[in-house]
């Protein structure tokens, strides 16, 4: 049994073990950087400790510092949450190095799934059917030649990376040269690895991944599908399960591919193997996160089991608690930014003067921030994730239509009225979603559509902010949700008398 976890993360998901942490019995030990003091995962934990440094290197990915401090508080396993040290392997070597337990895979599978191009060739040899493509360990010229063997569209990836740096649609010879330099000067600052292969570019493809668990007594498990197909540059926005395009042989074939590629690498613990489903019904392995993913929640609404509770389980050496699953009813999580979508969802910053989250059944908000607290350029932008659960997709939807409507923040730009009309878009609630399907409604970028709702939501946010002490003056200087001009009080109090 676990006894002291030190969490070697931040925000969100760091609140978020901390809660499993107490659930199980154990205590929790957060570190955080100067501007975090007082953050809320800070004040969760039952230790906080202050890492010295004045940026991210010096602070959440020193690892020798984290370790010291691991000793000085005596803590027994390191859990890495997502981001940041999560998928390095000499991070998980460093923390085994020094006796203490790893919530997490084995070093050697996170450097055979971390390099695309490896997990390419194990997946290949495990019979799990790969993107056509070509792996290349040259330069440029190399690349120029496996992308005549690809064929246009192609995208060039890059083999250290994730998250859609070191990336580059190509389709046709004419800017291939340019996008490879750009690719490869991309991925080598990004990563410290050049290296770049070429994949074949499949259109209007889904994007689906399997939920794996893996214990160290032999059992290897999927908890069935996300489908993660709707994202801004290459960044997931809106999470469901289950798929509506996956019907129970396609399911079933999708999970055993997953099982077949985490045991390839003799996976232990809680990881996601990602795919790409074709308009044909064919289904292409994309890459494996060997760690717990932002969109977790998810699967843990339609199969009942707490990912986290059963990573540490796992780290402890017992076996998991779920072997037979089903799902039940649906899931949707939307991710909630600081950022301007109407100018291409760059990040935005503010102070959080108002922050009201909905509430009522079948919902859940996973965050790490408060009202009161300040967006900063120092760490990503996600203020939270809000999902929802109910018995059917459709209900799924209208409640978090309702949630969306009743969801206040005031003090910075965020993503809400975009996420609020994509629930009324046709091709959401139809189940028609792609990889490309923002850039496909929106080629010209998104604007905010001025309707009634939204002078609606301004009206109701104008009392919660005043009912919270801010007053007319903050409301009048032009806060707003969404980037826009905020209606001044006197004009919302003529339409609302």
């Amino acid at each position: 049994m676990l006894k002291r976890v030190l969490i070697a993360n931040r925000g969100e998901i760091a609140c978020r073990i901390i809660r499993a942490c107490k659930e199980a019995g154990i205590e929790s030990v957060a570190i955080h950087a100067a501007n975090d003091s007082g953050a809320l995962f800070t004040e969760l934990a039952d230790i906080a400790v202050e890492l010295e440094g004045n940026n991210i290197a010096e602070t959440y990915l020193n690892i020798e510092q984290i370790l010291t401090i691991a000793k000085d508080v005596a803590a027994d396993s390191i859990h890495p949450g997502y981001g940041f040290l999560s998928e390095r392997a000499e991070f998980a070597s460093a923390v085994m190095d020094a006796n203490l337990i790893w919530i997490g895979p084995s070093p050697q599978a996170i450097i055979e799934m971390g390099d695309k191009m490896t997990a390419r060739r194990t997946m290949r040899a495990a019979e799990v059917p790969v993107i056509p493509g070509e792996e290349v360990e040259g330069g440029v010229e190399e690349i120029i030649a496996a992308a005549a063997k690809v064929g246009y569209p192609l995208l060039l990836k890059a083999s250290a990376g994730g998250g859609g740096k070191g990336m580059r649609a190509v389709h046709s010879p004419e800017d291939l040269r340019e996008a490879a330099e750009g690719a490869m000067r991309e991925a080598l600052n990004s990563f410290g690895d050049d290296r770049v292969y070429v994949e074949r570019l499949l259109s209007g493809s889904r994007h689906i991944e399997i939920q794996v668990l893996a214990d160290n007594h032999g059992n290897t498990i999927h908890l069935g599908e996300r489908e993660c197909s709707i994202q801004r540059r290459h960044q997931k926005v809106f999470e469901e399960s289950p798929s509506v395009a996956l019907e129970p042989d396609l399911r079933q074939q999708m999970g055993e591919a997953a099982i077949a590629a985490a045991e390839a690498v003799s996976f232990v613990g809680a990881g996601t193997v990602e795919f790409l489903l074709t308009p044909q019904g064919e289904f292409f392995f994309l890459e494996m996160n060997t760690r717990i993913q932002v969109e977790h929640p998810v699967t843990e609404l339609v199969t009942g089991v707490d990912l986290v509770r059963e990573q540490l389980r796992i780290a402890a050496g017992e076996k998991m608690s779920c072997e037979k699953l089903q799902m039940r009813g649906h899931a949707i999580e939307v991710r909630l930014y600081a950022e301007d979508p109407s100018n291409n969802f760059l990040p935005a910053i503010g102070d959080l003067l108002t922050f009201i989250a909905p509430q009522g059944p079948g919902i859940r908000l996973d965050t790490g921030v408060r009202q009161g607290d300040a967006v900063t350029p120092d760490y990503d932008p996600m203020l939270a994730k809000l999902i929802v659960w109910a018995p059917s997709r459709q209900e799924a939807l209208q409640r978090l239509a309702r949630a969306l409507d009743e969801f206040i923040i005031l003090g910075c730009t965020t993503n809400i009225r975009f996420l609020r009309e994509l629930c009324d878009h046709p091709d959401v609630i139809d189940g028609w979603t792609t990889t490309d399907m923002i850039e496909r409604l929106w080629p010209d970028g998104w604007s905010p559509d001025l309707t009634g709702r939204t002078l609606d939501a301004a009206y109701l946010a104008v009392n919660a902010a005043e009912a919270s002490g801010y007053g007319r003056k903050n409301i009048n200087s032009g806060i707003s949700n969404d980037g826009e001009s905020a209606t001044p009080f006197a004009t919302l109090s003529r339409r609302y008398p």
